[in-house]
C-alpha cells in the first residue's frame, strides 16, 4: 500500500527526472475550455432530452443526487455503442473512480473469514490495496505471455477449495493489463467464461485500457460475451474521459439475495455500501463526463482516437528505442504488448526501490520496480515502463538515461 506514495516521493524529490513510471493519460490535448463545453452539453441534454426545468437542472448539478449516479443511462448507452454490451441503467453504479468500484464489489462479496479472491500475479496495486481494505485475501494466479494462465487458474481454484477457502471471484484485465500490458486471446476469453460457468465463479473484468486500441478490430470484452451473468464489469473514465474528474462505474446486473430474503440487483447492494462510503459521486464531475459522452455520440472510442494514436506511436517508439540501445545486451529482454500504456523490461540485476532512487539521482530517469505488483514476492529483476505521457523527444532522452543505467549495472551482474 506504500508503493504509490514511495513513487510519488521520489518523483517529487527529482522533478527533472524523465518519468516512465506514472500510468497517466497523455496531456497534449488538454484544454480548460473543454470542461465548460462539456458542462454546457450536459445541461442542454437535461433541458432538451429529459425536459428538466432550470431549477431542476441547477438542483441536479448542485445537490447530492442519486447514489447510483446521474449519468448511469449515458454510461449504459456508451457500453452499447463501444462494446456491444446491453446493460440496464439500473445495473450501473457510478463511482468515485474505478478504485471505489473495486472496493464496493470486494466489500459486498466478503462475507466471512473463509472468503478469498483470485487475481493475476503480477497485478494492479489498486486491486490488492482494495482487497486489503476489504479484508479479502488475494490468491495469485500465474500470468503467461498472453495474460491469465487458465490452467493455473483451475489449479489454484481447486487448491483453494480443498483448503477450505470460498473463492468469491477472479479479477482479470483482458486488455493491456497493468502492469504487464498483455491481452487475452478471443479463444481464451471464451474458455475463461466456460470455466467460470462450470466452476460457479464470478469474474471481475477491469477494462481501463480496452478502448485505447488502434487495431482494425477490437476483441469483445468478457461482458459482451457473457451469457450467464458471470461478469461484473469495472469501468473507468480516468484514461478516456479525464482523470481529474475521478469518475468510474460498475455494471452489476446479477440477482442476489437481499436483506429480507428477496432477490435484488447486486448493483443495489453496492449502492447501499456506497451511501455509507462516499454518499454519491460528485454530480459536477459526472456532468463533465456526461457532456463528453454526448459530444461524441456516447463513444469514448471516438473521443480518444487522437490519444490512442499517440499511445501506439509511443509504444512503437519505446520498443524500437530499446532494441537499438539494449538489443545486444545479454540477459536484457522486454515483452511486446500491442497497446495500452505499459511494457516490462527484464534485466540480470536486482531492481528494487534503492535502484530506483539511484536511477533518479544519478541518471535522471524513473520507472516502476515490478516487485510492487507482486507484493514483493517476485519481480526483482524486472521494471515497468509507462509510455503514455511522453513525447518522442523525451522518450529518446529517457531511453538514453535508462540505457546508461543498465549498461553500468551489467558488468556487476
Amino acid at each position: 500500500m506504500e508503493s504509490m506514495t514511495l513513487l510519488n516521493e521520489i518523483a517529487g524529490t527529482y522533478p527533472d527526472a524523465i518519468s516512465f513510471a506514472a500510468g497517466r493519460p497523455y496531456e497534449g490535448f488538454y484544454d480548460v475550455e473543454q470542461i465548460h463545453a462539456y458542462l454546457r452539453e450536459f445541461c442542454a441534454h437535461l433541458r432538451g432530452d429529459l425536459g428538466m426545468s432550470e431549477a431542476a437542472v441547477a438542483r441536479a448539478l448542485f445537490q447530492y443526487g442519486d447514489t447510483k449516479g446521474i449519468i448511469a443511462g449515458l454510461v449504459a448507452r456508451s457500453l452499447a455503442v463501444d462494446e456491444g454490451i446491453e446493460a440496464d441503467p439500473a445495473s450501473v453504479v457510478v463511482t468515485v473512480g474505478c478504485q471505489e468500484a473495486m472496493f464496493l464489489v470486494l466489500r459486498a462479496l466478503r462475507a466471512g473469514d473463509r472468503d478469498a479472491l483470485l487475481a493475476p500475479s503480477p497485478t494492479y496495486v489498486g486491486l490488492t490495496g482494495a482487497a486489503l481494505l476489504a479484508d479479502l485475501p488475494v490468491l495469485p494466479v500465474r500470468t503467461g505471455e498472453t495474460g491469465l494462465d487458465l490452467d493455473d487458474l483451475s489449479a489454484r481454484l481447486r487448491q483453494a477449495r480443498a483448503a477450505g477457502r470460498r473463492v468469491r471471484a477472479c479479477y482479470v484485465t483482458p486488455d493491456f493489463a497493468n502492469p504487464v500490458g498483455v491481452s487475452l486471446s478471443l479463444a481464451d476469453r471464451r474458455r475463461l467464461l466456460d470455466l467460470a460457468e462450470a466452476e460457479d465463479l464470478l469474474l471481475l473484468e477491469d477494462n481501463a485500457y480496452g478502448l485505447l486500441n488502434t487495431a482494425p478490430e477490437r476483441p469483445p470484452t468478457l461482458k459482451a460475451l457473457d451469457r450467464h451473468q458471470r461478469v461484473v464489469y469495472l469501468g473507468s473514465f480516468a484514461k478516456t474521459g479525464m482523470p481529474g474528474a475521478r469518475v468510474g462505474y460498475v455494471v452489476a446486473g446479477q440477482r442476489v439475495t437481499g436483506g429480507r430474503g428477496g432477490s435484488v440487483l447486486l448493483a443495489d447492494e453496492l449502492s447501499k455500501i456506497k451511501s455509507m462510503l462516499t454518499v454519491n459521486t460528485p454530480p459536477i464531475a459526472q456532468a463533465v463526463i456526461g457532456g463528453k459522452l454526448l459530444a461524441h455520440g456516447c463513444s469514448m472510442a471516438a473521443a480518444n482516437r487522437r490519444e490512442a494514436e499517440v499511445y501506439r506511436r509511443n509504444l512503437d517508439h519505446v520498443r524500437d528505442g530499446l532494441r537499438r540501445r539494449l538489443g545486444h545486451c545479454p540477459g536484457v529482454t522486454w515483452n511486446a504488448p500491442t497497446g495500452g500504456f505499459f511494457l516490462v523490461v527484464t534485466v540480470p540485476f536486482t531492481v528494487d526501490d534503492e535502484l530506483l532512487a539511484y536511477a533518479a539521482r544519478r541518471h535522471g530517469v524513473l520507472f516502476t520496480p515490478m516487485h510492487h505488483f507482486y507484493g514483493s514476492t517476485a519481480g526483482h529483476h524486472q521494471l515497468r515502463l509507462s509510455i503514455s505521457t511522453l513525447t518522442p523527444d523525451r522518450i529518446e532522452e529517457g531511453l538514453d538515461r535508462l540505457a546508461a543505467l543498465v549498461t553500468e549495472r551489467l558488468p556487476r551482474a
